[in-house]
């Protein structure tokens, strides 16, 4: 592939990354009129292109850490994995099972780097899978705890409500851009478009934030009617505790350089926020069939992309 086929694979994969993700991250808090859309859009690429500059952790992760990317095979590797976690994602959701973009990549490059005989970091993979199996499950402790905290604390005025969100939004979109958003910087590291050595350049953060955000425009109406109004009907204090507990989550597994799904977390944090109003108020058929999606998304991955790149090997 040319080097301007390498350039629209990155640039692909940072749109749909904004299409599948950032809908989720901004859903739950469109329910709370205090942070306007497009304020609440430029908060977010902000922080896609600031918060690198601080750290890098998880982006080296995704680079080096899991499979390493060296040789004649490694940008047909990333290719193949980038491709293959996006179908799977694109497939699922065309089924009704909207899913992780992050769990998919993360089994992608697994399965990638095995089908081109790369050497694949399994303990680094296992640590991934484990935190990010742990991440839902905080989410949804957390957001139980703290939903039950604001009912006795009686924070149910809107002008307290909205205080509370703008800081629990920044605090998510601090979050994401620290953890799972970093994979976008990764992937054009790995094809050879930047550099995360030191600090990335100034171009890559802009060019990799501002086509998040295009995604995120053109997959916002799709992706956040089928979380906000799937797992729980939010109301504008759920939306805050589950912002407040998705970050908590996400920034967690941050700090240990561990890249973990923003989605997962979020929706953990949903279903903990009903269960404080008690376990009707969740819709169980939604959660079993995202809980489904999750659970199949990485092995699909990595099945499809040992398959694809072992092909790519005979050919």
């Amino acid at each position: 592939m040319s080097d301007t086929g390498w350039i629209l694979l990155a640039v692909a994969f940072a749109v749909v990354t904004g299409v599948n993700d950032g809908g989720s991250l901004l859903s739950t808090g469109l329910k709370v009129p205090s942070v306007r859309p497009l304020a609440a859009l430029a908060i977010v690429v902000a922080c896609m292109a600031l918060v690198p500059w601080l750290t890098t952790t998880v982006a080296e992760g995704f680079a080096h850490r899991m499979v390493a990317f060296r040789g004649a095979d490694a940008k047909p590797a990333v290719a193949v994995a980038v491709i293959s976690a996006v179908l799977l994602v694109v497939v699922l959701t065309w089924r009704g099972l909207p899913t992780s973009l992050t769990l998919a990549l993360v089994g992608g490059l697994a399965g990638s780097g095995v089908g081109f005989h790369l050497a694949v970091s399994w303990p680094v993979v296992t640590k991934v899978l484990i935190v990010g199996a742990c991440a839902p499950v905080v989410g949804c402790l957390l957001g139980y705890v703290l939903s039950r905290m604001m009912r006795m604390a009686r924070t149910g005025a809107s002008g307290a409500v909205q205080r509370m969100h703008r800081a629990a939004y920044g605090l998510q979109a601090v979050a994401y851009a620290s953890n799972d958003g970093q994979k976008v910087v990764a992937i054009w590291v790995v094809l050879g478009l930047g550099t995360l050595a030191s600090r990335p350049p100034t171009w890559l953060l802009v060019a990799t934030s501002l086509l998040f955000g295009v995604g995120v425009v053109l997959g916002l109406p799709r992706v956040a009617r089928g979380l906000s109004n799937g797992v729980l009907l939010v109301r504008p204090a759920h939306a805050v505790s589950a912002e407040f507990s998705s970050a908590i989550a996400v920034l967690g597994s941050a700090a240990v350089g561990v890249p973990v799904s923003m989605t997962q977390a979020i929706g953990g944090a949903l279903i903990g926020t009903g269960l404080s109003h008690g376990r009707r108020r969740i819709r169980w058929k939604e959660v079993y069939r995202i809980g489904l999606a999750w659970v199949i998304t990485l092995p699909s991955s990595a099945l499809l992309a040992v398959a694809a790149a072992a092909t790519l090997r005979r050919l």
